[in-house]
Order: C-alpha cells, then sequence, then structure tokens
C-alpha cells in the first residue's frame, strides 16, 4: 500500500500536481499539513528531485517544527536537506551569508519591539518630536506598514513632502533606519525588506536561490503581506513552481499588514495557476462545521467552499447569555470544573478564548477560587522579561559590539556608578567621531568631557573584552553561565528585589541557561550569533506545551492553528465582539475580518463548543450593555441549545434561521426570581410593557417605538422611567448597544 493512499481524493491531486503555480484552498482542519509532506516525499521519491531543491514556508517556529518532524519521519534520509523554516528564519539564513552586500556585518543584531522602542526613544528626541502628540509607538506601527509594502525611508519622505503630520514619521523612520544601520541591526520587518532589497540589488545572488529552490510550498498564505508575496515571486520567478496553501476565511492579520488579496487574486496574478479546494474536515463535528459554514458565508471577500466531516453530527452548540460578564466567568469556570469531576475532560482538552486580553481577569480568579490550574497565553513573552533581556544583552553586545541599544542598557546593570550625563558625553563623542557607542567606551580615556567618569567605564569594558576573547572557545552555555558569574547579577537581584521576585528571576535565569544548553546539544554548529537569532526569532505561542493538564486562556488571534476538544467562546456581544469601532466603521472588510476570526473560534471546536454572552460588562470602568453579537445571530438556530435547553425548530427558511431577539439571558444573581425565556417565542412584547409611568402624553414615543438619536442612529426604546422632572430612556441602538438617557437631552424623534 503507497503512503499516499491515505489521503482523500481532492488531497492526492494536490500532491500529484507538481509543475507550475497551484493554490490549494485548505479549509479549516483540512490536514494541510498533510498535503505539504506528502507532496514533498513525492517530489523526492516520484519525481526525483533533490532534497536541496525543496523550500517550505510557514509562519511560525511550531509549525515549521511540526513539519520538519513530519518530514523527516516521512522520507527519512535526505530529509535534513529540505529547507523547511519560517519566513523570518529563512531570511536571517540568507542574510547571515549575504548581509555584507547591502552594507551590514552578517553578524547583525534582531531588535526586538522593546529595542524599537528604545531607538525610537532617542530618534524622537533628536528630532524633537513631541511624545504627547505624536507617540513613539503609532511611528512605528506607520513604518512597519511601510516596510510591509516595501516602502523605504526615503520613498516615504518625497510622498509626505506635501502633509506636515506624515513628513514627521517620514523623518522619524529615515533617522531610525540609520540609527539601526550604526549599530548593525534590523527589526523583523527589515529581515524580508532587506532579502527582497538584497536579490534587487544583486542578481547574482537571485539567481542562485532560484537555481536553488525549484519547487516552492508556502503555508498560511492568507496571511502573506505585500513584501512577503514579492519575496516569494522573485524566488519562484525563474521555474514558477509554486505551491501556495492556504484559507481566505482564516485571513485574520489584516492589522498587521497582511494582504488578503494576495490569495484572492492568486489566479489573476498567476493566470496558469490551478485550484484544488480541501473541503473535507477531519478536526470538528458537522454541527460546528454547519455553525462555521452559516457565519462564514455572510462574507462578499471569500472564495466559496464548504467544510464537511465524516466525524458525524456531534453535540449542539451550547449558548448561553448571563447577566454580567462576571457571571459568565463564573458559569464557565463552574461547567469546566464539572466536566472534569466527571471524568468526561481533562483541563488540558479545553480552552477559552475571547476578542481581548482583558477579559481574561474574571476567568482568572474564578480559576484561582476554585483552584483549577489555568495558563494564559498573550502575556509577557519569556524573552521579554527584564532578567533575560540584561543576560540577552551581555550576549549581544559580546556578538556584536556596535549594537548601541545593548550597550546602552547593561553599562549600569548592575550599578557602576555611570551617570547618564556621562553616558550622553560619550554619545556625543561617539556621533562626533561615526565610531559606535561602546568603542567609544573603550576610548573614554580621551573623552575630556568625562574627567573621572572613565574610570568607572574601564572595569566594564574589560570585562567584556574578557567575555568576548571567552565567546570564541567557550559554548553558550559556559558563555551564560560566565556572564551570570561575573557581573554579579544575582547579587543585583537580591540588593534590587523582593525574595519572591528574587526567586523568580532566578528560575528564569536557570531556565535560560537549559535553553543554551539544548541548543548547544541539538544544533549542528553552535555559535552564540546562531543562539541569539533562536531567541529572537522565537514566539509566545511557539512554548504552547499540550501536555501540561491546564485549562488554556488567549486571544482568538492567538488560537489560530490550534485545536482542542471543549472551547469556549466568551464575550459574545455586539461592541465587544464585533467591537464597536469595527460595527461603526465605514470600511466593509473591518466586519468582514472580524467575522473571519469567528468562523477562526469555532472551527477551533473539536467535539463540544460553547458560547456566551453578558447582558452588561464591565469594561473600562464603565457598564456597558449591548445586544448578542450578530455572529450568534448567524448560527442557525436549530443547532443551537440555549441555557442548555435546544431549540424546537426544524430548518427553516434563510431569513429566519437567525436569532430574531437578543433578551434571552441568564439570571444567575438572588436578587430577583430567574427569568427564563424559550428561546422560541422571544418577542419585544413578552418582555416589556408598552406603558411608560408618569405622564407619557409629553413624550412623542412609547416603549416597543422606534427612534433616532443625532448620535447614535436609530433604536428600539425598551424602557420608560419616570425620573420626576425628567423621564429616563432606555434605548436599544442598532450599532452602539444599550444607552441610557434624559428624554430632555436625548432629543430622541420617533421613526
Amino acid at each position: 500500500m503507497s503512503i499516499y493512499d491515505s489521503l482523500n481524493n481532492k488531497q492526492q491531486e494536490a500532491v500529484f500536481l507538481t509543475e507550475g503555480p497551484l493554490l490549494i484552498l485548505a479549509g479549516a482542519g483540512s490536514g494541510k499539513t498533510r498535503v505539504l509532506t506528502h507532496r514533498i516525499a513525492y517530489l523526492i521519491e516520484e519525481k526525483s528531485v533533490n532534497p536541496w531543491n525543496i523550500l517550505a514556508i510557514t509562519f511560525t517556529n511550531k509549525a515549521a517544527g511540526e513539519m520538519r518532524e513530519r518530514v523527516d519521519n516521512l522520507i527519512g534520509f535526505g530529509a535534513e536537506s529540505v529547507w523547511v523554516s519560517t519566513f523570518h528564519s529563512m531570511c536571517v539564513r540568507i542574510l547571515r551569508r549575504y548581509a555584507d552586500r547591502i552594507g551590514y556585518t552578517n553578524s547583525f543584531t534582531i531588535y526586538d519591539t522593546d529595542d524599537q522602542k528604545t531607538v525610537m526613544k532617542e530618534v524622537c528626541k533628536k528630532l524633537q518630536i513631541d511624545t504627547k502628540n505624536l507617540k513613539e509607538k503609532a511611528i512605528l506601527g506607520k513604518i512597519s506598514a511601510c516596510k510591509d509594502e516595501l516602502i523605504g525611508a526615503e520613498q516615504f519622505l518625497k510622498e509626505t513632502q506635501n502633509d506636515f503630520g506624515m513628513k514627521k514619521i517620514a523623518m522619524a523612520y529615515s533617522e531610525y533606519q540609520k540609527q539601526l544601520k550604526s549599530n548593525n541591526a534590523m527589526d523583523f520587518d527589515d529581515l524580508i525588506f532587506k532579502t527582497v532589497e538584497l536579490f534587487r540589488m544583486n542578481p547574482d545572488v537571485l539567481e542562485s536561490y532560484q537555481e536553488r529552490f525549484k519547487y516552492i510550498m508556502v503555508d498560511e498564505y492568507q496571511d502573506t503581506n505585500t513584501a512577503q508575496f514579492k519575496l516569494i515571486s522573485l524566488l519562484a520567478g525563474k521555474y514558477r513552481n509554486l505551491c501556495v496553501v492556504g484559507d481566505d476565511d482564516q485571513s485574520i492579520y489584516g492589522f498587521r499588514g497582511a494582504n488578503i488579496n494576495n490569495i484572492l487574486d492568486f489566479e489573476k496574478i498567476f493566470n496558469d495557476a490551478h485550484v484544488i479546494k480541501l473541503e473535507q474536515n477531519y478536526r470538528s463535528t458537522q454541527n460546528i462545521l454547519d455553525a462555521a459554514n452559516q457565519v462564514i458565508s455572510n462574507n462578499y471577500g471569500r472564495k466559496s467552499k464548504t467544510l464537511w466531516t465524516d466525524n458525524g453530527e456531534g453535540e449542539k452548540i451550547n449558548f448561553t447569555a448571563y447577566n454580567t460578564g462576571f457571571d459568565e466567568a463564573n458559569g464557565i469556570v463552574s461547567d469546566i470544573k464539572t466536566k472534569v469531576e466527571e471524568r468526561k475532560y481533562d483541563y488540558r482538552d479545553i480552552a477559552i478564548l475571547y476578542r481581548t486580553n482583558a477579559q481574561s481577569r474574571a476567568l482568572e480568579e474564578k480559576f484561582v477560587q476554585n483552584n483549577i490550574p489555568y495558563r494564559v497565553f498573550g502575556g509577557v513573552n519569556f524573552y521579554a522579561r527584564k532578567e533575560i533581556k540584561d543576560i540577552l544583552a551581555y550576549l549581544k553586545t559580546i556578538d556584536n559590539a556596535t549594537d548601541d541599544v545593548a550597550v546602552k542598557r547593561i553599562i549600569n546593570v548592575p550599578k557602576r556608578g555611570i551617570g547618564q550625563t556621562t553616558i550622553d558625553r560619550v554619545s556625543i563623542y561617539a556621533d562626533e567621531n561615526e565610531i559606535s557607542f561602546y568603542d567609544a567606551l573603550r576610548d573614554a580615556r580621551n573623552i575630556s568631557t568625562i574627567s573621572k567618569g572613565a574610570s568607572k567605564i574601564e572595569p566594564f569594558t574589560n570585562m567584556i573584552q574578557m567575555l568576548r576573547s571567552k565567546a570564541s572557545v567557550y559554548s553558550v552555555t559556559e558563555l551564560v553561565e560566565d556572564v551570570v558569574e561575573d557581573t554579579g547579577y544575582i547579587q543585583y537581584l537580591k540588593d534590587t528585589e523582593t525574595e519572591d521576585e528574587v526567586e523568580q528571576s532566578v528560575e528564569n535565569i536557570n531556565e535560560l541557561i537549559t535553553k543554551a544548553k539544548n541548543y548547544d546539544d541539538t544544533a549542528e554548529e553552535p555559535t552564540l550569533s546562531g543562539f541569539l537569532e533562536e531567541v529572537a526569532l522565537v514566539a509566545d505561542i511557539d512554548n504552547l506545551d499540550e501536555n501540561t493538564n491546564r485549562v488554556v486562556l488567549m486571544t482568538l488571534h492567538s488560537a489560530k492553528g490550534l485545536e482542542y476538544p471543549v472551547v469556549y467562546l466568551a464575550g459574545l456581544e455586539d461592541g465587544l465582539f464585533p467591537s464597536y469601532m469595527t460595527i461603526t466603521s465605514e470600511d466593509p472588510n473591518a466586519l468582514e475580518e472580524e467575522r473571519r476570526l469567528a468562523y477562526v473560534g469555532i472551527t477551533r471546536a473539536m467535539k463540544e463548543l460553547n458560547l456566551s454572552a453578558a447582558k452588561q460588562r464591565m469594561i473600562r470602568g464603565e457598564t456597558q450593555y449591548n445586544k448578542v453579537s450578530r455572529f450568534v445571530k448567524e448560527i442557525p438556530r436549530n443547532l443551537l441549545k440555549v441555557d442548555g435547553k435546544e431549540t424546537s425548530e426544524r430548518r427553516v427558511s434563510k431569513e429566519n434561521r437567525v436569532i430574531k431577539d437578543e433578551s434571552v439571558f441568564k439570571r444567575n444573581t438572588p436578587v430577583r426570581t430567574p427569568v427564563r425565556t424559550n428561546y422560541s417565542s422571544l418577542s419585544s412584547s413578552n418582555i416589556f410593557d408598552k406603558t411608560p409611568s408618569g405622564n407619557k402624553a409629553t413624550l412623542s414615543y412609547g416603549i416597543g417605538d422606534n427612534v433616532k438619536h443625532i448620535k447614535f442612529g436609530i433604536g428600539k426604546v425598551v424602557d420608560i422611567k419616570d425620573g420626576g422632572r425628567d423621564y429616563e430612556v432606555t434605548v436599544d441602538f442598532d450599532t452602539a448597544g444599550t444607552k441610557k438617557m434624559f428624554a430632555s437631552f436625548a432629543k430622541l424623534v420617533k421613526c
């Protein structure tokens, strides 16, 4: 039996079609990684393609690692020659060899977000930019967007000559790039931008990689930006054996620069392209897929596909509406506790997904109260912790002393009595002499403006020079241990932190040493540069240990690519998900991306999907009253259980499939008698009394009437209370949610 017999017909077609451009539209859970790995095996075993002529690119180290392992297991001997890499890792590998062609040394440093902020602060200070009006974060965001579109600093400066605000950002962009170049450093966006620049400026380098990579496969193609598209187009330009795999319905990173048109317009760009749809899902039950299909069908900017499965119909989707956000958290955690106590699932089988990180707080409190183990993703990355960044800054200085950001971070860590005035004067000396900050430190005796400060600087530079001499003969592990010991860093922690903080910091440093040991043991040719490169490219989600028995909490954006037997989608309210900004945006693509995010969340569930909303929720210190999310209302009613009760409707016409009234909420407070409303018979007349208290003749509208507000638009009056001097009117607006206001100020007009 052939290994390809285990594939379904469409998967086989995708594997066997090896020549020319190919778009594989792979729905959620349709086995795309299996297709890619079998395609690599087929190229090598059946088409006699050399392994080193194959390139497979994905977006995360975790995905690349899984693909690497599968390729090795499937192919065996020779598999190690196949390039399986993330975009950024691939570019680093190329730039390490050819960065000198574009004005860098091959030992350049990779700057993370904190490093970028440090540089930008110096840029703003130098250019006298008022960061109260123009935040560093906003400037860096615009620079990143420019790089995603392959717009360089000079081009952006030319394009913004007549726009005073943008011209400031353009000047900051130009100065920012100068400082990075001076520091022999690149940020993450540069890794791709500079690789494209390298290929454009050096046709011989491009041709060598075109010859190297005759067959190229790109996973998660819907997440590519313009720069990544150009990079791939250049590499595939000669042989055109480009296979891209993706799902336009899972394109959720537009805010990061992802261009969904890369996948939607693939056939326009490559007019001889073949298109294959993978629609059989191996992850979820049919009820979950039916819900996902129905929700995403409301998007216009997509390629038609319908997921199906042989996994059976499965359980209906649970929808619970709670009174408050705290009730929701309590209900979810209680439900999880019951499931585990009844031995239906382990904690590791369960994930809670939400739109914003702030939603985790109430859930975490309930987990702690119930002594349930959990892990939140989306917090501080291990490599972003202060003690880890300090040790890494020492290692970066040892590896690349021209990295001014790293040197300035550690010059006074631990304290050496080197004041800010001395640092500023050394910086001026470095600028005047066009040398790095570290070289200026080594020349401290010749800087007349720092007088006695030189005696405090010399021990630091002597220590760094000693450590640099060790770097060529020591393992990375030994070097990390020496940095910790020679700097007296543990004593520094004891002098500056509480006992508990010291314990946690030391544990983190020990974990870094463990990481270095693992690197030394597994890397083909371990080097300090290689270690720094590896930790620079790691993402928080890459550290997800799926074997740890804990409930996982994460944002919907972090969840893509993952799957869990039980999923809870919390906070499904208009105004939260989709967000109020999305609902009121004039850009229709904004709402479509939010709907794709809902689709991603739904399709993470394998066996059981639980949706929930709250009638009122505290957000930014204010109580908000929002309607149930339109995404819930787009799910066919016959697929849902509401508050644990199945609906009685069978499939009905499309216009009647959605929830027509969102006033059903689960009451968990003991103050009043619980109100449970049958889902199938909801109407405003069941819930609200149309006769307001007080003098009705003074108002032109009553409860149940549609009214218009000058700011909030159209809404329905749901309550009127006589407040003595004025009526307190509660209106459920179509886009702004539920608002309470006094009638004389609201100036509501009956529609």
